[in-house]
C-alpha cells in the first residue's frame, strides 16, 4: 500500500492479503497503519481525500472456487452446455482432458424458445421455472445465472426470467443480456455464471469499504488498468 499525506509524502506498508487473526479486511488495516491509527480504532475518513485500490477478492473467489452458490438456468436441451463447452484445452492432443467442473453448483433447463428472428417457436414455461427458482432459494442459493438461445438480440424470455428470480428471492441475478450480449451462447454463459458468482462476493468487499469510510472516493482498479467509482 502506498499513502500520500498532505506535505506529498510518500508512505508505504504491506500486509497479507488475508489475515483473519489480526483483522477483517487488509485494505482498511493498511489505511489504519499508514494513517497511524490503533487497532480497531475508527478511521479520520475527514482526513482522506480518496481510496484507490486493485483488488483480487474476485479472481481469488474465483481460483478458490469460493463463490456465492449460483443456480443456471438454461434453454431446454442446453443443460450440458458449460461442461462441453467448446475445443479449447491447454494441451490440443491430451486424450484425457481434465477440466474444472461448471462454476453454476446447479443448472435447471427452461421450456420455451425464440429463433434467430425473435419469432417464438415456444412459450416460456414460467410456471416450470417458478419452480426451479423457488426450489433453490428454499436450499440456499444467492445468485441466479441466465443465458438463453438467441438472448443477446432477442433478450424477452430472458427478461421475464430475471424478473421472475427476483421475485423468487434471488439477491443477485445476471442475465446474458446484459451482462455480455454477444451471438455466441457458451462464452455469453460462461461470462455470465462467472459475474453471477463473483458480483455478490465483490459487492460484499465494497459494501464493507464503503461502511468504513462513508463520504470517500473509492476507486477500484479494472483488468485493463483504468478506474471506476466503487458503486459502479
Amino acid at each position: 500500500m502506498v499513502g500520500r499525506s498532505p506535505d506529498g509524502a510518500l508512505h508505504d506498508a504491506k500486509l497479507l492479503s488475508e489475515n483473519p487473526a489480526a483483522y477483517d479486511d487488509a485494505a482498511l488495516a493498511g489505511i489504519a497503519l499508514l494513517m497511524g491509527v490503533p487497532p480497531g480504532g475508527p478511521l479520520p475518513v475527514d482526513a482522506i481525500d480518496s481510496v484507490r485500490m486493485g483488488t483480487t477478492v474476485a479472481t481469488n473467489a474465483l481460483l478458490q472456487r469460493r463463490g456465492v452458490r449460483t443456480l443456471f438456468l438454461v434453454t431446454a436441451g442446453f443443460g450440458d452446455l458449460l461442461r462441453i463447452g467448446d475445443q479449447s484445452r491447454p494441451s490440443l492432443f491430451t486424450l484425457h482432458v481434465r477440466r474444472e467442473p461448471p462454476l453454476p453448483e446447479r443448472v435447471a433447463e427452461v421450456g420455451g424458445r425464440l429463433d434467430p428472428d425473435g419469432h417464438e417457436v415456444a412459450p416460456l414455461d414460467e410456471a416450470g421455472a417458478r419452480v426451479v427458482l423457488a426450489q433453490a432459494v428454499a436450499d440456499g442459493f444467492g445468485a441466479c445465472a441466465i443465458a438463453l438461445m438467441h438472448a443477446w438480440a432477442h433478450p424477452g424470455h430472458e427478461r421475464r426470467l430475471l424478473a421472475l428470480a427476483r421475485e423468487a428471492g434471488f439477491a443477485h441475478v445476471s442475465a446474458s443480456h446484459e451482462v455480455d450480449p454477444a451471438p455466441r451462447l457458451v462464452p455469453r454463459a460462461q461470462t455470465t455464471t462467472v459475474d453471477a458468482t463473483l458480483a455478490p462476493v465483490l459487492r460484499r468487499h465494497v459494501d464493507r469499504l464503503h461502511r468504513a469510510l462513508p463520504g470517500v472516493t473509492l476507486l477500484l482498479m479494472q483488468s485493463h488498468g483504468g478506474l471506476v467509482r466503487a458503486e459502479r
